[in-house]
C-alpha cells in the first residue's frame, strides 16, 4: 500500500482526527500506567504486604521508567518520522525507519536487563530501598522479576506509537488493553489466592507484557501504510540520526522523571528519618509509600495529557510534511484547551477527595499518620496539575512539529533543573513539607517559559484566518 493511504490526515476535520487518534492513545497509555498502579492496589490491600510492599513498589517504579524511556524514544521518534515521510511521499525511509527502531529497541532491552541484574543492590539502594530491611527485601523480589520482563515490555511500548503511525490507533489500543486485562486477572490470583506476594505481582505484570509484545509482533508483519521487508531490518544510522532526535523529548520527559523521582525518594528517606513520627522504625516506610501513591495518581492524569498530544503526532507530522501548517496550528489550539481542562478536573479531585483516593490503597489497614500525611501530600504536591498538563502537551506537540531542541530544553528544565533541584533544595529549609512544594513550584516556573515558546510557535504556524478555515 502506498503513502497515499494516510492522505486523509490532510483532509478530514481536525476535531475528528483528534478524536480518532487521541482517544485510543489515551486509553493505551492509561492501560500502560495501570500495570504498576494495579500492582500497587493489590499489594497495598494485602495485609501481609501493606505499606512495606507499597514502599517497595515505589522504589522499583522509577526503575521501570528507564526501559520505557528508551522504548518511547525509538517508538515516538519513529512514529513522527514515519508520518512526516509518508506525508512527503518517502515510503522507503518509512519502512526502513521502522525496522531500525525495532532492532535498536531490542538491542537496548538486552543491555538494560543485563545491567539491572548485575547491579541490582546498588541500584535499589540509590532509589531509597534501604529505608528498612523489610522494604528492601520486598523491593529486591519485585525488581528481579520485573527485570526479566524488560525485553517484552520495551518491544511492546516501542511498537505502540509505530502502530498508530501506520493508521491503526484502535489496534494499538486493543494490544495494550489485552496485556492490562491479563495483569488485572492474574494479580489477585497470585497475591491473594496463591499468596506469592511481590513475585506474584511482578509475574502478573510481565505475563501481560508478553501478551502485548506477541500481538505487536504479529502487527509488525501486517502493516498497512508501511510495508515491512527483510531489508527494513538494520540499524540504518542515516535514518536513526533523523528519527531519534524526534523521540528525544519523549525519552527525556521519561528519564528526567526518573532523576526527579530518585531525588524525591532520596530526600523522602533522608528527611523522613529526621521527622519525629516517621523517624520511628515502624513508620519509616510511610512517606515513601504515600508519595508513590500520589505519583501513581499523577501518572493517570499525565497519561491522559500525554495521550492527547502523542496521539496527534501522526496528524501533526503528516500535515507539517505536506506543508499544511495551518492545520497543525488548529490542532495545537484545541490540544492546549483540552490539556487545561484535564488538569483542572484532576486538581479539583485531589483537593476535594484525597481521603477517598488513599482509601483505595489500603489506608484502613494503616496508622492515622499514614492517612494524614497522604491527604496533605495529595493537596500540596498536585495542586498545580493544570500547569503540569499544559506543559506536557506543549513538550510533545513541539516534538511533532519538528522542534526537538526547544521541546528538549524545556523538558530538561522542568524535570531535572526545577524538578530534581527543588526536591533537593526545599527540604533543607522546610523538611518533608518542602519536598511536597517542590513539584508545583517546578510547574509554575516551567509554564512561564513554555508560554513564551507557545506564542512564538503560533506566529510561525500562520494567522488566525488560516486556523479557522482549516478547522472547519
Amino acid at each position: 500500500m502506498d503513502q497515499k493511504s494516510n492522505a486523509f490526515l490532510e483532509k478530514e476535520p481536525v476535531g475528528k482526527l483528534m478524536a480518532k487518534y487521541a482517544i485510543p492513545c489515551i486509553i493505551s497509555l492509561l492501560v500502560a500506567a495501570l500495570y504498576n498502579i494495579v500492582d500497587q492496589l493489590f499489594i497495598s490491600n494485602a495485609a501481609y504486604l501493606g505499606s512495606y510492599g507499597n514502599a517497595a513498589n515505589t522504589v522499583v517504579y522509577p526503575l521501570t521508567i528507564v526501559p520505557l524511556a528508551l522504548a518511547v524514544m525509538c517508538g515516538d521518534g519513529c512514529c513522527a518520522f514515519v508520518s512526516i515521510s509518508l506525508g512527503a511521499g518517502k515510503k522507503d525511509d518509512a519502512h526502513k525507519s521502522v525496522g531500525s527502531a525495532v532492532l535498536l529497541c531490542v538491542t537496548m532491552s538486552v543491555i538494560v536487563t543485563a545491567l539491572y541484574l548485575i547491579f541490582q543492590n546498588p541500584i535499589l539502594t540509590a532509589f531509597g530501598g534501604r529505608v528498612n530491611d523489610q522494604t528492601f527485601s520486598y523491593a529486591k523480589e519485585y525488581f528481579f522479576w520485573i527485570t526479566v520482563g524488560i525485553p517484552a515490555y520495551m518491544f511492546g511500548q516501542a511498537m505502540n506509537p509505530i502502530i498508530r503511525s501506520d493508521g491503526s490507533p484502535n489496534f494499538a489500543m486493543a494490544v495494550t488493553l489485552s496485556g492490562c486485562f491479563c495483569n488485572i486477572i492474574l494479580d489477585p490470583i497470585f497475591i491473594y489466592v496463591l499468596k506469592i506476594g511481590m513475585m506474584g505481582a511482578a509475574l502478573a505484570t510481565i505475563l501481560g507484557q508478553i501478551l502485548t509484545a506477541v500481538l505487536s509482533l504479529w502487527y509488525l508483519f501486517h502493516m498497512k501504510a508501511v510495508k515491512i521487508e527483510r531489508r527494513s531490518f538494520g540499524y540504518h544510522p542515516r535514518l536513526a540520526k533523523r528519527y531519534l532526535p524526534l523521540g528525544i523529548t519523549s525519552f527525556l520527559s521519561q528519564i528526567s522523571l526518573v532523576i526527579s523521582m530518585a531525588a524525591v525518594n532520596s530526600m523522602c528517606t533522608k528527611y523522613g528519618a529526621l521527622d519525629p513520627i516517621f523517624g520511628q522504625a515502624e513508620y519509616a516506610q510511610i512517606p515513601l509509600a504515600v508519595l508513590g501513591i500520589v505519583m501513581k495518581f499523577f501518572q493517570i492524569v499525565i497519561s491522559i495529557s500525554v495521550g492527547l498530544a502523542a496521539g496527534c503526532i501522526p496528524v501533526v507530522g503528516y500535515n507539517v510534511g505536506a506543508g499544511r501548517k495551518d492545520r497543525a496550528r488548529a490542532l495545537f489550539t484545541r490540544l492546549l484547551i483540552l490539556e487545561a481542562v484535564v488538569g483542572a478536573v484532576a486538581t479539583v479531585i485531589v483537593e476535594l477527595f484525597p481521603g477517598q483516593i488513599i482509601g483505595l490503597f489500603g489506608a484502613a489497614n494503616e496508622s492515622v499518620y499514614y492517612t494524614e500525611f497522604a491527604i496533605k501530600s495529595f493537596r500540596t504536591y498536585l495542586c498545580m496539575m493544570i500547569l503540569a498538563t499544559v506543559n506536557k502537551g506543549t513538550f510533545i506537540t513541539l516534538q511533532s512539529l519538528g522542534k526537538a531542541l526547544a521541546s528538549t530544553v524545556i523538558s530538561l528544565l522542568r524535570e531535572i533543573v526545577f524538578g530534581a533541584g527543588f526536591a533537593i533544595l526545599l527540604p533543607v529549609f522546610f523538611g518533608l513539607t518542602g519536598l511536597l512544594y517542590s513539584f508545583p513550584l517546578a510547574d509554575i516556573i516551567t509554564f512561564v517559559i513554555a508560554a513564551v515558546v507557545i506564542y512564538r510557535t503560533y506566529r510561525e504556524l500562520g494567522d488566525d484566518g488560516q486556523m479557522e478555515r482549516s478547522a472547519s
